[in-house]
C-alpha cells in the first residue's frame, strides 16, 4: 500500500507543506484529524517547503523526530494518536521539528541565537502555547503547574499563554525564565478566573412568585 500524499497550502500565508501519511496512519486518518494538521501548519511558516511524514502511534499522544543522513536533515517525522487528538499535541510535535531545524545541520557548528527555540520538552511547551491561542485547547504536559490549573485548564489557558509569552521575552535577560514561569503559574490559583456564564444558564426561565407561591410571570 502506497503512502497517502497531501499538499497542504496556506492561502493566507502563502506556503506549502507536503504531507506523507504512512499506511498505518492512512487507515486511521479521519477528516477531522487531517484538517487539524493542515490548520496547525498555517502557524508554522518555518516548515514552508518541507516534506513531513505523519505516522500513527498507539503508546503516546505524539512524537517527533528528525532523520539525518550524512549529517544533514533527511526526513521530518511526526507520529500522532488520532483518538482525542488536540491542537496542543499537534503544535507540540511541530514545534519539536522547528527546534531541530532551527539548530541547523549537524555538520555545521552550533551557534547561540536568541531567536531559536531552545531544545527541551518544557521549552517546546512554552513556545507552542505562545505561538497561537489555537494550541491552548489542552494543558501542556511538561510545564509544572498546580493541579487545579490542569483540572480547570479552559479557565487558565489564556493566563498561561500570556505567561509563556512573557517568559520568552525574559529569556534574553533572565536565564531562569522557566523557573520564573512555573513560579508565576503557581500564583494563578490565588486569582482564579471567574467561571464564565454558559448559554444554558442564560436561557433558564425567570419566574416571579406571589406570596401564595403562584406564578406571576415567566420570561
Amino acid at each position: 500500500m502506497r503512502p497517502l500524499m497531501v499538499q497542504s497550502r496556506s492561502a493566507s500565508i502563502g506556503y506549502t507543506v507536503q504531507l506523507r501519511f504512512t499506511p498505518l496512519m492512512k487507515k486511521r486518518l479521519t477528516h477531522r484529524a487531517l484538517k487539524m494538521v493542515e490548520r496547525s501548519l498555517e502557524y508554522f511558516p518555518e516548515l514552508h517547503g518541507k516534506k513531513i511524514t505523519v505516522g500513527y502511534t498507539r503508546t503516546h499522544l505524539g512524537s517527533a523526530s528528525i532523520v539525518y543522513r550524512r549529517e544533514t536533515v533527511s526526513r521530518l517525522i511526526v507520529r500522532l494518536k488520532v483518538r482525542k487528538l488536540t491542537y496542543q499535541t499537534i503544535g507540540h510535535e511541530l514545534t519539536h521539528l522547528v527546534q531541530g531545524l532551527a539548530h541547523g545541520d549537524r555538520s555545521r557548528p552550533k551557534s547561540v541565537d536568541e531567536q531559536k527555540i531552545p531544545a527541551g520538552e518544557k521549552q517546546c511547551d512554552i513556545w507552542t502555547l505562545a505561538r497561537h491561542a489555537l494550541f491552548c485547547d489542552d494543558a501542556p504536559t511538561y510545564i509544572k503547574m498546580p493541579k487545579i490549573v490542569r483540572e480547570h485548564w479552559p479557565e487558565y489557558a489564556d493566563s498561561m499563554r500570556q505567561l509563556c509569552i512573557a517568559a520568552i521575552a525574559r529569556r534574553s535577560i533572565h536565564r531562569l525564565y522557566i523557573q520564573w514561569l512555573e513560579a508565576e503559574a503557581a500564583k494563578l490559583i490565588t486569582t482564579r478566573p471567574r467561571q464564565k456564564t454558559t448559554m444554558a444558564q442564560l436561557k433558564l426561565p425567570f419566574v416571579a412568585m406571589n406570596e401564595e407561591g403562584g406564578s406571576l410571570a415567566e420570561t
